[in-house]
């Protein structure tokens, strides 16, 4: 957020600010479940691909590790590279 927003948000009644505050957050956990889940099923459709097995066989395994990682070291990318434009636009106000 940049600072005219969180300027308006404090001049907001405590109640509204509680209120953002909480819908925030729900956003927030929103988005971490949507990534868990994407991360779950491409790693899941990419890496097993028999179930002979209870559990997963050791080259499974290794691919859904390295899926997750490359995974999350992308999401973490992307969102570095959001917060860069982000605070690139903050500066031309």
């Amino acid at each position: 957020m940049d600072k005219s927003m969180l300027a308006d948000l404090e001049s907001l009644p405590e109640a509204d600010r509680q209120r953002m505050s909480a819908m925030m957050e729900q956003l927030q956990i929103r988005d971490s479940l949507r990534m868990y889940n994407s991360l779950v099923e491409r790693c899941f459709t990419d890496c097993v691909d028999t179930f002979k097995h209870k559990s997963l066989q050791k080259q499974e395994e290794t691919c859904v590790r390295r899926c997750a990682e490359k995974f999350l070291k992308h999401s973490m990318r992307v969102g570095m590279r959001f917060a860069e434009l982000n605070q690139g636009a903050a500066t031309q106000d």
